[in-house]
């Protein structure tokens, strides 16, 4: 069960409650709460290190897409001078360095764009799971704090 699942049990167990005959109390059982409160705290660092795992392989495809572009530009760089070096073909030299150079930046530009979209879906996704779980802790903490039932029937109906 993922932090999000165990979040909405906490909830369940909560709003399922016998309630306190007038007030907004009501009665839950201290040990299952507290051991479902536990593993959610158990389970969100891990949610948290995937975030952050997800960031360094982010930042390791930059470095080698950067990398894999140094090297193509150093390549490109090399193929320049060899062929300055033949005078009788400089200006195909030129030409040829030119497209070796535009295609080594599209190819870094492209994968880059790539890159990024990728982890930009991945940290989006990340970050609506994270404020749903947010959410669900706060409703539960509200909950436990004394919302009133009427509060709590509003928030079910929503």
């Amino acid at each position: 069960m993922d932090s999000l699942e165990k979040i909405e049990s906490a909830l369940t167990m909560v709003s399922e409650a016998r309630s306190v005959p007038l007030s907004g109390s009501c009665v839950v059982h201290r040990g299952e709460l507290l051991d479902l409160l536990n593993e959610i705290k158990t389970v969100l660092p891990s949610d948290l290190f995937a975030a952050q795992e997800l960031l360094a392989a982010r930042d390791r495809i930059v470095d080698e897409g950067r990398t894999s572009a140094e090297q193509l530009i150093a390549h490109a760089r090399e193929e320049v001078a060899r062929m300055v070096e033949q005078t009788a073909i400089v200006q195909s030299a030129r030409e040829e360095s030119s497209r070796i150079l535009d295609d080594a930046r599209t190819q870094a530009d492209s994968e880059r764009a790539e890159v990024d979209a990728y982890i930009d879906s991945r940290l989006a996704t990340l970050e609506v799971i994270l404020n749903k779980t947010l959410d669900a802790i706060n409703r539960g903490r509200e909950r436990l704090a004394g919302g009133s039932d009427k509060d709590a029937l509003s928030e079910l109906a929503d």
